[in-house]
């Protein structure tokens, strides 16, 4: 097996779920009124750090399609799915986009290191 190279991004981020790898860029986010399985998902332009499955005809809510899995490069968790082709012309403007279920992955904002900004008490108002 060889070494894994993990594509660092800038910005704000949504990450693995599992394993808190980089996977897309917020500014890469086209839609949020997608769905799965499981339930709600997000349409990328562009994710980093996957791996493909092979593809396959699926029939989706919105037709039939020729999608690859996409798997966490580094856990190799599932994460979504990449649209290769779309047969019927309404949906072209998927291929070569990404899907990421929104239960898999996470909002790269570190909550551990969050800075509460709401106004408290002075020094001297504890006298």
């Amino acid at each position: 097996m060889g070494r894994i190279f993990v594509v660092d991004l800038e910005g704000r981020t949504y990450n693995c779920k599992f394993c808190k790898t980089q996977l897309a860029l917020s500014d890469d986010l086209v839609s949020r009124a997608f769905h799965c399985r499981s339930g709600k998902a997000y349409l990328f332009s562009n994710a980093v750090n996957i791996t493909f499955g092979p593809h396959e005809e699926r029939m989706m809510l919105s037709g039939m399609h020729t999608v690859a899995d996409i798997f966490c490069c580094c856990c190799g968790q599932i994460v979504g799915w990449k649209y290769e082709a779309a047969h019927e012309k309404s949906q072209k403007y998927k291929e070569g986009k990404y899907v990421l279920e929104r239960g898999r992955i996470v909002d790269g904002v570190d909550s551990e290191f969050y800075i509460d900004t709401r106004p408290s008490m002075s020094d001297a108002e504890d006298a």
